[in-house]
């Protein structure tokens, strides 16, 4: 796609994100925790999510309508056999963060993503409670709200603070991250956990955090994310420095600590 197709879709989908967006925090506002659904062990999902992801994927459709799917909450089956001869994806988390939104955290946002083979193409991500918008696209730099922005200058982890996730399942590889989170604790500014992957990945492209880690990820926790932090001057790999971090399941990124930060999870982690 030339880039005045992919500005032009990216203004449409902050446009949707931010209208979506709407429904989301009138929802928070009254949510009813006797609603909550559990689709595995402390993996939560409300209406919200689903009646959410039903209204992004409407509208996607009419922005670039022989696009596919991959939604968290598998809205779209019905969808997955139509012809897509450019292999064009939307990957939508539409509503990142859901177990802070059950317990009136104020962190949560809507993440989407457009993918043409293992290429992100567009990025947005809306942050409800503080009404922000991060977005990119390929090569078009990344921004919130209008303004460009820019990862972090801070040339090492000694000057940086990092955010990452806790598992809430599969804790077989619990020690190897603790070793990983105590090295840092030492070596950083500190860590914090703010429970949304999106939110995190758009910090980091801003400048609010230095770097970010996590596993057990899917990919439409970071697809979005991906790109704004690459196009705001970011370095983005897998655990072991590859490219597989949208589907790997894993995700480290960061500013020009990168290979620092890249380095003391390589040291500790255990690799399959």
């Amino acid at each position: 796609m030339q880039q005045e197709q992919l500005a032009l879709i990216c203004q449409q989908v902050v446009l949707l994100a931010k209208e979506t967006g709407k429904f989301i925090a009138r929802e928070a506002a009254a949510f009813d925790k006797a609603k909550i659904e559990y689709k595995g062990l402390n993996d939560l999902v409300s209406y919200v999510d689903k009646e959410t992801e039903k209204m992004l994927v409407e509208g996607l459709r009419e922005i670039v309508p022989q696009a596919g799917f991959i939604t968290e909450e598998g809205t779209t089956k019905d969808l997955e056999l139509q012809e897509n001869p450019l292999n064009l994806r939307w990957i939508i988390d539409p509503l990142d963060g859901t177990t802070n939104f059950i317990h009136q955290l104020p962190i949560f946002a809507i993440s989407i993503a457009l993918m043409q083979e293992d290429e992100v193409l567009v990025g947005v991500v809306h942050e409800i409670n503080r009404d922000e918008c991060f977005y990119a696209w390929k090569s078009g730099g990344a921004f919130c709200n209008g303004a460009p922005i820019a990862v972090s200058p801070a040339p090492s982890l000694s000057q940086g603070l990092l955010a990452t996730g806790f598992p809430y399942y599969n804790f077989d590889r619990i020690n190897a991250y603790l070793s990983i989170l105590n090295e840092l604790m030492r070596r950083t500014h500190g860590l914090r956990r703010m429970g949304s992957a999106a939110v995190d990945l758009a910090y980091v492209a801003c400048g609010r955090f230095e770097g970010y880690f996590e596993y057990n990820l899917k990919p439409w926790d970071v697809a979005a994310g991906v790109l704004l932090v690459q196009e705001a001057g970011g370095f983005v790999g897998d655990f072991r420095g590859g490219k597989d971090f949208v589907f790997g399941r894993q995700i480290v990124a960061a500013n020009a600590s990168y290979e620092e930060l890249l380095g003391v999870i390589m040291e500790h982690w255990i690799h399959d």
